[in-house]
């Protein structure tokens, strides 16, 4: 396992893993703005942003960000940076099979919206 992460990638491991969805945008941003070239990271960061905007109610920003992160990771290998790609593919996937056609509801009643699938980060070795 490779043992040269940025400290931030760690830290968005227990940041993401703990439900802190706008801690973990920073954390990659600040990784990704060294590599922009590394679509992968940009979809860790969009696919945090995404979760974080439907916890608000921004459905539509959610969708957004979903597909986008969706993209970013089609092309990855199996495992990458240490993350089963496959599992965040399925992720993506389901989260966007279970968003509702709507673009928003009050930050209120965020809570009424259909429950997104659990997914915890681990890293893994790299094959």
């Amino acid at each position: 396992m490779r043992s040269d992460y940025p400290m931030e990638y760690y830290e968005f491991f227990i940041s993401f893993n703990e439900g802190d969805y706008y801690t973990c945008h920073d954390l990659i941003e600040e990784i990704w703005m060294t590599d922009k070239q590394n679509l992968f990271l940009k979809g860790l960061l969009q696919m945090s942003v995404a979760i974080y905007h439907y916890e608000y109610g921004n459905v539509k920003g959610a969708r957004k960000m979903f597909r986008r992160a969706q993209e970013c990771f089609e092309p990855y290998p199996d495992v990458f940076w240490g993350l089963d790609t496959n599992e965040l593919r399925t992720f993506v996937k389901n989260c966007l099979h279970i968003l509702p056609e709507i673009d928003a509801v009050p930050y209120e009643k965020s809570k009424e919206l259909p429950v997104l699938p659990d997914i915890y980060l681990y890293l893994q070795d790299d094959v």
